[in-house]
């Protein structure tokens, strides 16, 4: 029986991933990552990678990040403390939605996560002080591969739901929607 539940999102191949729990006496044991429960939601790859992020302050933004091909890769994300709004952006060349977004809250109480196919740029809106979330990555980080697009940028008018409170020099460097023409090849 299978402890996730997947739902596609509006934009081609974005997925929200729901863990069931299990609870008792002791607390509560979840599966983080199942490589054959998460097939039907699309991941065929191996893990490669893991990553910690903690976000100290309420309204901080971070992203909106990807990798160019041929590093290219997935995302698992999830939230371990506290409440983000979650953001993708898809950049995928010849997809119906290429250039929209979609958010989702993500909060460490409800087992959430969001799956990102190839292509996608990520970012997140901490919606509470202590923020942490977990990525699994299908593709290792690669530097010279490391690109973005400016997550105040008005092209993609992402709604963020608080002020922004801080936002890195790299990310206030990103470049626009413009400068990805017709997108990322995948």
């Amino acid at each position: 029986m299978s402890r996730l539940t997947v739902t596609a999102l509006p934009l081609t191949g974005l997925k929200r991933v729901e863990r069931r729990a299990l609870t008792d006496s002791r607390g509560t044991f979840a599966r983080v990552f199942c490589a054959e429960e998460l097939a039907v939601a699309g991941w065929l790859k191996p893990v490669v990678q893991i990553n910690h992020a903690r976000t100290t302050r309420r309204g901080t933004v971070r992203g909106m990040h990807y990798q160019q091909p041929p590093h290219a890769e997935m995302k698992l994300v999830t939230c371990l403390r506290g409440r983000v709004f979650d953001v993708a952006v898809d950049l995928r060349h010849g997809s119906p939605t290429f250039g929209r977004w979609h958010a989702e809250e993500l909060c460490a109480d409800d087992g959430g996560a969001m799956l990102l196919p190839e292509g996608f740029a990520h970012g997140f809106q901490a919606l509470s002080d202590d923020v942490e979330l977990l990525y699994c990555h299908s593709m290792a980080h690669a530097p010279a591969a490391e690109a973005g697009v400016d997550p105040l940028d008005d092209r993609l008018n992402i709604r963020w739901p608080l002020s922004v409170a801080l936002l890195s020099v790299r990310d206030q460097s990103l470049p626009g929607m413009d400068t990805i023409g017709h997108g990322v090849a995948v």
